[in-house]
């Protein structure tokens, strides 16, 4: 399908103004630039293409604004496409590559689409953007509550290089441009009610090179990323307020037109934030803890719309299972259930307490309860006011008790923390707390895509975590603080799991950053 919105030529509301002639300047270069790409521009559309494919589920509707002749969206591994463009000569091109997919003559700061994307793509655009605010705040007018976008731009510090290939004929000349930087970009998402998850730098050869190329962008480019040519960064909806988000959209017809769609502006999270209305289901992995069943019950306080607890008994040497049924009997006003483990490993008993929960906030709470029940409400709250997806416990930012953590795995945790925050793109402190929570429908998501890292996770904690950062949710620290034990002793060995640690480290490397 190709179409185009209001008119011939995308116009912003001031005609003739700067911004409306930089629009038309670079809809004349493209229409009489040819569709065909150089050899060049094509190796680098499919290095683009292969990380947004690891960047975007298979069943996401994706929706690429610039999409040019359609040579990215037809290298993407995705459901339903679509693609807006100023140029109609290229939106032809597009339609004839594509014709399965849907295609619209627009500029991004007059968008009006019907419906709204899982994913909306910005690649090496924004610096034609006569208003790059104004197009990513249009963005709000076809994104839901769990749109992610992502935008890719080339990094300032090519430019002398690129400009020198494009006077040797070796790159395709392009209009006049800017030469936005990460922190531009990083301001102007924010000034458009988006929020950073996290940036990164690809690519340091754009072509194969006879295979130097490829080895270099996967094995070097992760540790060279302020020289990589490319720059990705991905960003949610702001938490708060997304209809604030500028008054020059929020006051146009476009915003008015989606105000109460499920593309506009009227944030679709609200409904979901509404602490009375979030129910909550903790998952008690329980091996050996019977001296702290009953303290479990009575520290774990109801939370938002009712808090329902769940024992995972995992094979037990002590009087666990009876005491979990003891507990149960003496708590009817409780909603609490019981199970035993068939599998091994805390991570074995996290997802079969997931599978029988019904709340609408999952919970991860040590029966140890060095992490105090009490704090719990810290990580709902995190939650359910949307200011992340994924809440994640940390030890390491308050004063432990004396005997809490052993000198050695305190050096090994700050250690840890510092290596995933690395692979994740994201700031993660202390990988090794027990508390992990993240909604329902997150979670679900995480085990649909679980498949991409297999079962690797004996803990728990990396299953979720990695899954949290392939699905890009925004991961929160929340700091609690840790305690000695009461009873029992701990079920971790130093040196046999942190040799399991090391292999993890060394898994996620290769299936988040050596890709």
């Amino acid at each position: 399908m190709v179409a185009e919105l209001k008119g011939s030529r995308p116009r912003l509301a001031v005609e003739n103004s700067p911004a409306q002639q930089h629009l038309e300047r670079v809809r004349a270069f493209y229409d009489a630039t040819p569709t065909s790409l150089m050899w060049g521009a094509r190796c680098y559309r499919t290095l683009l293409a292969h990380y947004y494919n690891l960047l975007i589920p298979r069943d996401a509707t994706v929706l690429e604004i610039g999409c040019g002749s359609g040579e990215l969206l037809g290298r993407l591994n995705t459901s339903r496409k679509t693609g807006i463009d100023i140029s109609a000569v290229q939106v032809e091109a597009a339609r004839a590559r594509l014709p399965e997919a849907e295609f619209y003559v627009a500029a991004g700061e007059v968008l009006v689409l019907p419906g709204s994307f899982d994913f909306i793509i910005i690649s090496d655009t924004l610096n034609l953007a006569a208003d790059v605010q104004r197009l990513l705040e249009q963005v709000h007018t076809v994104s839901h509550a769990d749109t992610r976008v992502i935008i890719n731009f080339q990094n300032t510090m090519w430019r002398p290089l690129l400009s020198l290939a494009a006077m040797l004929g070796l790159k395709a000349k392009q209009p006049q441009n800017s030469w936005l930087a990460s922190s531009d970009v990083t301001n102007l998402l924010d000034l458009a009610g988006w929020e950073v998850i996290f940036h990164e730098g690809r690519i340091l050869v754009p072509f194969p090179a006879l295979g130097v190329g490829s080895f270099l962008n996967r094995w070097f480019a992760p540790l060279l990323q302020w020289f990589c040519l490319t720059i990705f960064f991905v960003a949610r909806r702001q938490p708060v307020a997304s209809a604030e988000c500028g008054s020059q959209i929020a006051n146009s017809p476009t915003s008015q037109a989606h105000s109460d769609g499920a593309g506009g502006l009227a944030n679709p999270q609200s409904a979901i934030r509404n602490p009375q209305f979030l129910t909550v289901s903790v998952v008690i992995p329980a091996r050996n803890e019977a001296g702290n069943i009953a303290a479990a019950v009575e520290r774990t306080s109801e939370l938002g719309g009712g808090t329902e607890l769940i024992f995972v008994e995992g094979h037990s040497r002590d009087e666990t299972w009876a005491e979990i049924q003891r507990v149960v009997q003496a708590n009817p006003d409780r909603k609490i259930k019981a199970l035993q483990q068939t599998g091994r490993g805390k991570g074995d008993a996290v997802r079969a307490g997931f599978n029988v929960a019904t709340g609408d906030v999952l919970m991860i709470l040590d029966a140890d309860l060095t992490m105090p029940p009490e704090e719990l409400s810290k990580f709902y709250d995190v939650i359910a006011s949307g200011r992340a997806e994924f809440a994640n416990g940390v030890r390491l930012v308050y004063p432990m008790e004396e005997e809490a953590m052993q000198f050695l795995n305190l050096c090994a945790n700050k250690a840890f923390g510092l290596i995933f925050t690395w692979l994740l793109g994201q700031p993660v402190k202390d990988t090794l707390c027990g508390t992990k929570v993240v909604s329902r429908r997150h979670y679900e998501r995480i085990v649909a895509n679980r498949a991409y890292f297999g079962d690797f996770d004996p803990f728990g904690d990396f299953d979720l975590l990695f899954g949290a950062a392939r699905l890009n949710l925004k991961i929160a620290d929340v700091p609690i603080r840790y305690r000695e034990r009461t009873y029992g002793t701990t079920n971790i060995h130093r040196w046999r799991h942190g040799w399991l640690l090391l292999h993890m480290v060394v898994f996620a490397a290769r299936k988040l950053k050596f890709v």
